[in-house]
Parts: structure tokens; C-alpha cells; sequence
């Protein structure tokens, strides 16, 4: 089907301040740090990384929060490299987003019915005398009843806000919902559930799912494909049976050893010889060379002075690594 959605050579820098001045022209955050991948049609991409990756920048860059410093994002060939405000109706109907807190993302002084009406008015979805109707099957569709309308966030659960929030999303039938930790600050409880829905809707409503994450086990059984991301850079992407199978990348090889494991085929993945070591170092100072070699137990003295290119160490499945040519 095509890729929906093409990011190239994309970059954010942030000028590092100090109590509101710039110290030098040159100190910049490089919070994303040329990055390139895409998303086909109808396909979960998991974009994984501790904090301080990049992968929530790279998100916000995408539904138009942020504008990339340099680099192309591409909506079906369309470049839509520029902020919300800047962009076409039709291409902010298009992309939608979950934010992590749901009680931080859903205005706490309206009832669900005013934040669900808004993405109606907005984009046209339907006329307004059906502005009720509407709700009502939104709200059903994520299995809340219609008298929740009425209802304000704080007077409901953390999984209902989120179930909430993920209606908002859905409003003005997008094809690329991006999903920023969406279960993070939910109760283990019901994180499953609404792992479920999402996936539900993936496959009803053909949606495409940028999910961004640090949990490296939920992407197991939801990503089509997942992405690795270290000091603003993707470090290896492979299809996610390779990815778990066969990891490549030291750092990816470090990640899914630290996994904690229930079943016998988990037990059989993760690579116990392998331990986490160090933290990750600060984007306004990033180590030269390869940004990894700090932590890397096969670390050589190459990779302390040329950063790697990525290469396709197998068909789908490309790296960032030396040891890896």
C-alpha cells in the first residue's frame, strides 16, 4: 500500500539556556539528530528508547508541535514540515495524537461532551444538530456509556479518561493516530484494556500507529515493526519477530536483556550475559564519535572518533554500529 507517512535526514536542536539566556551560539540540545524512517499503511512502528531519546520529540515533530530544524516529514509524499498553525485542515485532520496523562491532556473545566465536540466543529465531522449522535458513537466505540458525555474527566478513572482521550483521536477519523506512551501513567490493571481497544481499532479503522514507548515488551505482540532510539538517533530497526529474534545492536542487545520475562519463550530471548550498564549521557554533550561507545561493551577505538552510518545488515533490518559492517 504505500508508506503514509516518510521522515528524512529530520533534526530538532534546542539553544540551552540558562535562566533565559543563550550561553553560546553553539550550545544547542540535539534532542532528534538526523533520523530517517517510514510508516506504511495500516502498520504499528514502535519507537522505543529511554528518556531523553528523542522519541517524544520526534512525535511532536510529526503532529506539527514542533517544527524540525532541518529534514522532511512527509505525509504520502506530502511535506507537512511545519508547525500545526501552518499546515492544511485536511492534513490536521489526517494526524492525530494520545498524549501520555490523560489527566493532564483533557481540559479539567469541560464535561466530555464539550472535549469531544471540539475536534467535530473543527474539522466539519458533522453537522452540529448531530453533534450528539456522534458523541454517543464515539464514546460507544470505546465502550463508555453516553451518559459519560455529561461527565467531567476528574469524576471518572485514569483508563476511562484515557478511553476519553482516545475518542478525541478518533473524532475527525484520522489515518495516522501517534501514540505518545499512551498506558504509561495508567494502572497496570488497565493497561491491557486499552492496549486492546487500540489495537481493535487499528485493524477496524485501517489507522497507522506511530507508538511511542520505553517499554520494549508491550512492542512484542503490538508493533509491526520497532525502532530503537539513542541521544536523538535510531540506533537499529528491524520487522519486530527479527528485532526480537535476532538483535544486532549492542545497545538493543542491552535493552532486551533488562526485560523482565514470564514465559519459557521470553526466558529463551533474553540474553542473560548481557548487563545494563552506565546512563545515558546529556544531548547538549554527546560524546564524539558513536554516542553509544561510553556505555558498549564492544567498544573500539573507532567508535569513539566516526559515528556509524546506518547500514541494511539484512533485508528490513538496518543498524548503526561497526561492529555490525
Amino acid at each position: 500500500m504505500g508508506e503514509i507517512l516518510t521522515v528524512r535526514n529530520l533534526k530538532k536542536y534546542f539553544p540551552v539556556n540558562d535562566r533565559g539566556v543563550i550561553r553560546r551560539k553553539h550550545d544547542k540540545l540535539k534532542a532528534v539528530d538526523n533520523i530517517s524512517f517510514g510508516l506504511e499503511e495500516g502498520e504499528c512502528l514502535g519507537l522505543v528508547g529511554e528518556s531523553g531519546s528523542g522519541k517524544s520529540t520526534t512525535a511532536y515533530m510529526v503532529v506539527g508541535m514542533y517544527a524540525p530544524t532541518e529534514g522532511e516529514i512527509l505525509l504520502r509524499g506530502q511535506d507537512i514540515s511545519k508547525v500545526t498553525a501552518k499546515r492544511s485542515k485536511s492534513v490536521k485532520r489526517e494526524i492525530a495524537i494520545v498524549f501520555q496523562d490523560p489527566g493532564t491532556s483533557l481540559n479539567p473545566g469541560q464535561s466530555i461532551r464539550q472535549i469531544l465536540t471540539v475536534p467535530l466543529r473543527v474539522h466539519g465531522v458533522v453537522e452540529r444538530n448531530r453533534y450528539r449522535d456522534k458523541i454517543e458513537e464515539l464514546l460507544s466505540l470505546v465502550e463508555l456509556p453516553p451518559e459519560y458525555m455529561y461527565k467531567q474527566p476528574r469524576s471518572i478513572g485514569g483508563g476511562e479518561r484515557q478511553m476519553v482521550a482516545v475518542a478525541r483521536a478518533l473524532a475527525a477519523n484520522p489515518s495516522l493516530i501517534v501514540l505518545d506512551e499512551p498506558t504509561s501513567a495508567l494502572d497496570v490493571s488497565v493497561q491491557a484494556k486499552v492496549i486492546t481497544k487500540l489495537m481493535e481499532f487499528q485493524r477496524s479503522l485501517g489507522l497507522s500507529y506511530l507508538f511511542i514507548t520505553h517499554d520494549l515488551s508491550l512492542m512484542r505482540n503490538v508493533a509491526t515493526r520497532i525502532a530503537i532510539m539513542y541521544l536523538g538517533q535510531i540506533e537499529e530497526l528491524a520487522p519486530a519477530k527479527e528485532f526480537f529474534e535476532n538483535p544486532v545492536h549492542p545497545y538493543t542487545q542491552m535493552l532486551l536483556s533488562s526485560i523482565p520475562v514470564v514465559t519459557q519463550a521470553e526466558e529463551e530471548i533474553r540474553r542473560q550475559e548481557i548487563q545494563s550498564s552506565g546512563e545515558i549521557p546529556s544531548p547538549v554533550n554527546v560524546p564524539p564519535g558513536c554516542g553509544f561507545q561510553t556505555r558498549c561493551r564492544h567498544a573500539m577505538d573507532e567508535c569513539a572518533v566516526v559515528d556509524p552510518e546506518m547500514v541494511e545488515y539484512s533485508p528490513g533490518h538496518f543498524v548503526r554500529c561497526h561492529i555490525c559492517r
